[in-house]
């Protein structure tokens, strides 16, 4: 497991040599993402601001995961690492694809999926 935490990838496409850091905590969750789901999946690496970078992964089976990471090269360092997995974006054929788990829609909706009422749309007095 201690080769694991030692990942790293050197970015010589901007001329650097800098090493990247895996974090061991991603990989090690990856890994066992694309284990219990087929062995092989799609990932979309998607910046989200000042948290850093989201890397969203669909199994080979459809099902969701992600992973936050400091960085894009984090995220690419990590798709690098992993076997099985290839760098995509959201077109047509992988939406379709998808295939939430059980409940994962009421997870995602958070406090709005246990409210009883909800209050009239903003827009109705357009229709």
């Amino acid at each position: 497991m201690a080769t694991e935490a030692e990942n790293t990838t050197s970015d010589t496409d901007a001329g650097t040599d800098t090493k990247v850091k895996v974090p061991p905590h991603a990989l090690s969750a990856i890994k066992a993402f694309v284990g219990e789901h087929g062995g092989t999946g799609n990932v979309v690496i998607q910046p989200i601001g000042r948290v850093g970078t989201r890397v969203t992964l669909v199994g080979a089976d459809g099902v969701l995961g992600d992973q936050v990471v400091e960085n894009n090269d984090i995220a690419h360092a990590l798709v690098d690492a992993v076997d099985g997995l290839t760098e995509s974006e959201w077109d047509r054929e992988l939406v379709s694809s998808v295939n939430p788990a059980r409940g994962h829609y009421r997870k995602m909706a958070g406090w709005v999926a246990r409210q009883t009422r909800f209050p009239k749309a903003r827009n109705a007095a357009m229709e």
